[in-house]
């Protein structure tokens, strides 16, 4: 028969289920769907988007031709849900709207260019497709946001509470296995994967330390295979650049890398990427007064005419 656990031992466990739970909810979720005909393509794209958002996320949330808006925002209480990111599709252009539960505002960007995580997966030489990273958040990566513009401001707001905040003394740094990058300047959003490798040794040691057996058929011994095995022409190698070298602060799950040994950090692309064009902030979900309009400029007058119209809608 087993040991049964002692008093202290369930306690223990309790309490740390509550804690994660508790983490859980305070957590920012999110619903991805799109609204109307928005073709194939787009679809893919939005669940790459849903693979973006994980574990915070409905990796499978069904959206029927007669749901409404109203239909997610009264069940977003129950789940949790901060956030929605919508697809939508007009003869002009796609588009994007990241919409803050439930009192807004909602941001509307025009979708310029995008590459799904199909694509680029496939044109990676050696992909990296496991499903653990998906297990965790990834790490919110933003540059060139730093500005006085209202606009600008509102956005930053926006990607940041979208995603839970890490406390740098407590995190673990094996939970870390995706980044996503903002950059301002190209409007480029782009999903990584963080790789964590050892350096300081020979192509060869490397192999062996990743149980990875080479084929040591045309060598005598081992010494041999260390000797001509490991020296390569920097080319065929992976450069071990000072500036992508760390000193580890944890033990890696990985094989070779240990707490307070050099390694290397990797980037690898797995998507999907988008550029993102700003196009208009409004107050509220999706029907709001317009803060900001990339395009449309209206005069005192005209604004308050809209005013006036929505107070009547609403009646």
């Amino acid at each position: 028969m087993g040991r049964r656990k002692g008093r202290a031992a369930k306690k223990a466990k309790q309490s740390q289920v509550g804690r994660q739970d508790e983490e859980y909810k305070k957590a920012p979720h999110s619903f991805v769907f799109n609204r109307g005909h928005v073709g194939k393509n787009v679809k893919i794209l939005m669940k790459d988007m849903r693979h973006v958002m994980e574990p915070y996320t409905a990796s499978k949330l069904q959206v029927k031709k007669k749901n409404v808006l109203k239909d997610f925002i009264n069940v977003a209480g129950a789940f949790n849900v901060s956030h929605f990111v919508i697809f939508t599709k007009t003869e002009v252009s796609t588009n994007l709207r990241l919409v803050r539960i439930p009192r807004g505002p909602t941001l509307t960007f025009k979708v310029n260019e995008y590459c799904l995580s199909k694509d680029i997966i496939s044109s990676l030489k050696k992909p990296n497709l496991e499903q653990k990273q998906f297990l965790h958040h990834p790490l919110l990566v933003m540059n060139n946001f730093s500005s006085d513009e209202m606009s600008l401001k509102l956005m930053s707001t926006m990607f940041q509470n979208m995603f839970p905040s890490i406390n740098v003394n407590k995190v673990k740094l094996n939970n870390i296995r995706r980044c996503v990058l903002l950059n301002y300047c190209t409007d480029t959003k782009q999903i990584d994967n963080i790789k964590v490798v050892p350096v300081g040794m020979s192509r060869g040691v490397k192999k062996l330390i990743k149980a990875n057996v080479p084929d040591m058929s045309k060598y005598n011994d081992v010494s041999e295979y260390m000797v001509r095995g490991g020296n390569i022409s920097e080319s065929e190698a992976e450069l071990d650049d000072p500036q992508n070298e760390i000193i580890l602060p944890q033990h890696m799950g990985s094989r070779g890398n240990m707490k307070q040994a050099r390694s290397a950090i990797r980037l690898t692309e797995i998507g999907p990427r988008m550029t993102l064009q700003l196009v208009k902030i409004e107050e509220g979900v999706c029907q709001g007064e317009v803060m900001y309009h990339e395009f449309i400029h209206k005069n005192d007058q005209e604004i308050q005419a809209l005013k006036a119209f929505r107070e009547k809608k609403r009646l």
